[in-house]
């Protein structure tokens, strides 16, 4: 990785610009903050350059609108701050061939801990989002945030020591936090998450601000594994993904939105939470959050691996029954591999949650009308048989113009996209008019982090 000074920017490159701008060294004292247009127009071009529409001064200001002394301007300035780089050039159309810009990938590192309720995962990613080292293992959310969020600190100090021993490291800009229930995403606090006993409006992003010494931002997992969803399918079909459901079914069933291309979370940051809406038959199962009949209760992974535990001691599924005996407790992935063999009560237990699954989805799909419909989790982008039952009680209870161009597809990123997720939220806040103008103060930029610190 590129060497960087003791303020964290790589050697060469003012701390906050140069001599009289706010953090340039010899600079009397801090210099006015710039006016919001200004950093509106640096926040527009590197949203350009990052988002690869725009690689070039030339098609900075064809895309951006701006002038091009403005785009000379800004992208100087981008340069100044370590942000941007200039690598190589492009194809001419007539005269000097542009030189092509790119975001500076190692002029800073993400850490991100997507937490799911049985199983705790730790990233570190560079400015691109981009994994540098990831690791996860089995946890209990229900064990409370000073276990679990000691344990993720254990964790990422792991990871850094790691890439630590390859070289220097840039300093930590951002951290990202993904929990398994309703977060109030301005606070970053939970708020009566079923699951989570004790964590209950904790500051999670005070702790964890405080611990590495970056700006954080707490989000509900499912909506982060929309976002790396997303990311994924731009990745291969760049400008496709403009409105998308997301659903995650696994021991629980939620929803992240994306409109227009983004993240819908809603006034308070609880938009999609389908797990808790009524389901069509639920009568009087009673849920973790304290109703009866919710979704989840009756369709989600729990409640598929109770009913496959009555399957197995009744006799009614042999492959099942062989399975307890040989471990003395059923997983969802042993009712899938069941199915999967054909297994007849097997089957129809996976084919009665997806039925009612899509169903309730299909108010979602008549209401929001996306264009793609993602089944993810770890159940839910590992069974085709489920996804097929999904489809079609979508399907069957949707409006016609509503389905007419309706993918429902499994996810591309797989069971758990939350730690693509978790990095392309920290970076779009990172980027944004709020943390850029704090990036253009030498005393607001994040301090450096060893990796033992």
């Amino acid at each position: 990785m590129t060497a960087l000074d003791a303020e964290g920017l790589p050697r060469g490159v003012p701390a906050g610009g140069g001599a009289g701008e706010p953090g340039g060294r010899g600079a009397p004292g801090p210099a006015a903050p710039l006016p919001d247009d200004q950093v509106d127009g640096l926040v527009a071009v590197l949203d350009l350059v990052r988002s690869g529409v725009a690689r070039t001064r030339p098609e900075l200001a064809r895309q951006s609108g701006l002038g091009r002394s403005a785009v000379a301007g800004r992208v100087a300035r981008l340069l100044e701050l370590g942000l941007l780089d200039e690598r190589g050039t492009a194809p001419s159309s007539g005269g000097r061939a542009p030189r092509e810009l790119a975001l500076r990938a190692d002029a800073g590192l993400v850490l991100v801990a997507p937490l799911g309720a049985s199983h705790l995962t730790a990233g570190v990613t560079d400015l691109e989002g981009r994994v540098l080292a990831v690791v996860e293992e089995p946890g209990d959310v229900s064990d409370g945030p000073d276990v679990v969020l000691g344990r993720v600190d254990e964790m990422l100090t792991g990871l850094l020591e790691g890439l630590g021993a390859e070289g220097e490291l840039p300093p930590v800009r951002g951290v990202g936090v993904g929990l398994p229930g309703p977060v109030e995403f301005a606070s970053g606090r939970p708020n009566r998450p079923p699951i989570m006993p004790g964590w209950h409006d904790v500051d999670v992003r005070a702790r964890t601000s405080q611990r590495w010494g970056a700006p954080t931002w707490v989000d509900n997992d499912v909506n982060l594994m929309a976002l790396g969803e997303l990311v994924r399918r731009r990745d291969h079909a760049p400008g496709a993904v403009e409105d998308m459901l997301f659903v995650k079914v696994g021991t629980g069933i939620g929803a992240g939105l994306v409109g227009r291309g983004r993240l819908l979370r809603g006034s308070h940051g609880c938009a999609g939470d389908i797990g808790h809406v009524l389901a069509p038959g639920g009568g009087d199962v009673v849920c973790r959050c304290g109703n009866t009949g919710c979704l989840e209760a009756v369709a989600g992974g729990a409640a598929m691996v109770r009913r496959a535990r009555e399957l197995a001691e009744g006799g009614a599924s042999p492959p099942l029954a062989r399975a307890l005996a040989r471990t003395g407790e059923l997983g969802v992935e042993d009712l899938v591999r069941a199915a999967q063999e054909g297994d007849r009560a097997s089957v129809e237990v996976v084919q009665a949650a997806g039925r009612l699954v899509g169903q309730v989805l299909a108010t979602l799909v008549n209401f929001f009308d996306p264009g793609l419909l993602v089944l993810g989790g770890r159940l839910g982008s590992t069974s085709d048989l489920l996804l097929a039952s999904v489809r079609q009680g979508v399907y069957e209870r949707s409006l016609p113009l509503a389905t007419r161009d309706l993918r429902v597809e499994a996810s591309l990123a797989g069971g758990d996209p939350g730690v693509a997720g978790a990095a392309a939220m920290v970076l779009d806040e990172l980027f944004g008019r709020e943390h850029l103008r704090r990036w253009l103060s030498r005393d607001a930029s994040p301090g450096r982090r060893s990796a033992a610190a």
